[in-house]
């Protein structure tokens, strides 16, 4: 059983290598061959570090997290891409079953993650019993590291892996002993750990955060089928470690929504803990970027492979939870956070009656590959972009090599009426009809920028992927308050948030009045598409309702089932790990 369990957690120990920087440009990179401590230790943090980008892959955790939730869904488009041997419908139907491979997929690099900072753990341990502060300090990450993915684990299955040696079978915890488990191993770090590397390193900070948002989940996670008991212990405890986050100084909110998700966003003072790329993690590829964007369109005019893959696009329910917010009021035109448009398309060209790819050759403008930026939040109607000639090339204007020309994107892709006689057009309606399912359907949701810094637009990224923020202790701190009934702190709170994006107009309103309902849709607001959405729905008791292709309300879907693989590589030891009820 021990073999079996082993090569579960140690399968990626030979992994392909990875690597990361923090604030201070210090890489760790695991090539390092060199014989002293500090490469011993670099070498030793980088695996666990870099495995955190398979991870939060489009087609692992990423996508699982996604396509669950309300906030999106990913059709077999036109009947030819993203089927996938069907993962993906199952995923948004909550049809899954234990052979899913994004389950699977999902599962493995997590748990291979895991298995990485053990090994990190058990190599730096011995030197920081005999006094190196460097390594020592690099094990407080490690073991803030380790709980941090096992929440992950706790939030997605209901269990953990708790192994404090490679060589021994490792104890399985749910419910308060898995919550105890995580917390205890925070609390343990909490006040020894770093305080002054950057976002993406484990931090004092991150830790709070951490804490802050087990103890808001603590509830759920005890009983993920029952309905939720939110007690005062916890919510005192969320109100704590957010108060430690606020008051440290250390952040602010970025006045620009969208600057939090550029290139250069790793010096941004509202990241606490992100995925740190800046170049170096070859694996990333930029999918954040491009997964949702039309396959017929490209980010960047200099780079001929910066395509979309005309991936996930929202929901028409989640769309409409901004109608209802802002009424009369197109959400672009009330919010920052819903768009920000980027491309200086002349008014005279804005009118496409009568035109079509057939017929406007000469309907363009002209920009350089350092001006062209394309539109950034959730992405409606005919869009805009390069187009390629017959040979796949760009135009050019006049033929000038370093000017672009800039078109309504020809639909390209796809074998529905459209293609190749008529534009992108992005909309609402998205599902699983062979209508509903074509490559252009669907508003889609462009948060991040194509990497300047990168050779090709699609990989060497140096936006670093979020994964905790300033705004969230904020947000977090105010459901603590709310469910403590206490209504104004809470409003203060999530006014500070709204009012907070100040860089353009329009700014939002400040609420008049808070409860839960609103905050809810507050936080889809706020972190739509940052991988959250199905862990709040859970909370608020949403993930039962009914959504574009989604009418299951069976709460043993709250937790995924756990890899069939798994459960039969573990069979040789009966009761050892059990299949999560209902599957």
């Amino acid at each position: 059983m021990k073999n079996i369990i082993k090569y579960t957690f140690l399968v990626g120990f030979l992994s392909i290598a990875s690597s990361c920087t923090d604030l201070q440009e210090v890489v760790l990179d695991e090539s390092f061959t060199g014989s002293g401590l500090s490469e011993t230790v670099s070498g030793a943090i980088a695996p666990a570090y870099g495995q955190v980008s398979w991870v939060w892959r489009h087609t692992n955790y990423y996508g699982l997290q996604l396509i669950a939730a309300d906030e999106a869904i990913l059709p077999h488009r036109g009947g030819t891409d993203w089927f996938d041997g069907g993962k993906f419908l199952a995923t948004h139907t909550h049809s899954i079953t234990p052979t899913n491979d994004l389950v699977s997929s999902s599962w493995n690099e997590l748990t291979r993650n895991v298995s990485r900072t053990l090994t990190a753990i058990e190599t730096l341990t011995p030197l920081a019993d005999m006094g190196n502060q460097e390594a020592e300090n690099a094990l407080y990450e490690m073991k803030a590291l380790r709980a941090y993915l096992n929440m992950l684990m706790l939030d997605s299955w209901g269990l953990i892996f708790k192994k404090e040696r490679s060589t021994e079978t490792s104890e399985i915890l749910r419910g308060q002993a898995a919550v105890d488990y995580i917390e205890s191993e925070l609390l343990s770090v909490v006040n020894l750990i770093n305080t002054d590397l950057g976002a993406g390193r484990m931090t004092q900070t991150a830790v709070w955060g951490f804490l802050a948002r087990l103890n808001l989940n603590a509830a759920v996670y005890r009983d993920p089928y029952g309905t939720p008991n939110f007690t005062d212990a916890d919510m005192d405890k969320v109100i704590e470690y957010t108060d430690n986050v606020i008051n440290s100084g250390l952040y602010e909110l970025s006045p620009e929504y969208f600057e939090l998700f550029n290139d250069e966003n790793n010096s941004n003072r509202e990241l606490i803990f992100a995925l740190d790329q800046r170049g170096v993690l070859s694996r990333e590829h930029s999918r954040w970027t491009y997964w949702s964007l039309a396959g017929s369109n490209w980010g960047r005019p200099e780079f001929t492979s910066s395509d979309g893959t005309d991936g996930p696009a929202i929901t028409p329910d989640f769309y409409q939870t901004w109608v209802d917010a802002y009424g009369n009021v197109d959400p672009a035109e009330a919010d920052p956070r819903f768009y920000q448009g980027n491309q200086q398309i002349p008014a005279e060209l804005r009118e496409l009656s009568g035109l079509s790819p057939a017929n406007d050759e000469d309907h363009f403008y002209c920009t350089t590959a350092e001006e062209y930026e394309f539109d950034r939040g959730i992405i409606r109607g005919i869009i805009w972009g390069p187009r390629k000639d017959e040979n796949g090339a760009f135009f050019r204007c006049n033929g000038n090599a370093d000017v672009y020309r800039i078109y309504p994107v020809k639909q390209i892709k796809g074998n529905g009426p459209d293609r190749d006689v008529g534009y992108v057009n992005h909309e609402l309606q998205i599902d699983f009809s062979n209508e509903g399912r074509l490559h252009s359907k669907g508003y889609r949701v462009s948060k991040y920028q194509f990497s300047r810094t990168s050779p090709n637009a699609n990989s060497f990224s140096s936006i670093d992927i979020v994964l905790m923020r300033f705004a969230e202790m904020y947000m977090m701190r105010a459901e603590a308050q709310l469910r403590k009934g206490e209504t104004a702190g809470a409003l203060t709170d999530v006014n500070t948030v709204r009012t907070s994006r100040t860089a353009r107009e329009p700014v939002p309103t400040a609420l008049a009045a808070i409860d839960l309902e609103v905050l809810y849709r507050e936080l889809g607001f706020e972190f739509y598409w940052e991988g959250l959405r199905r862990t709040n729905q859970i909370r608020y008791e949403k993930y039962e309702d009914s959504w574009t292709e989604k009418t299951d309300a069976n709460p043993s879907n709250r937790l995924f089932p756990i890899p069939q693989s798994a459960i039969d590589g573990a069979s040789n030891t009966p009761g050892y790990l059990e299949q999560n009820v209902g599957y």
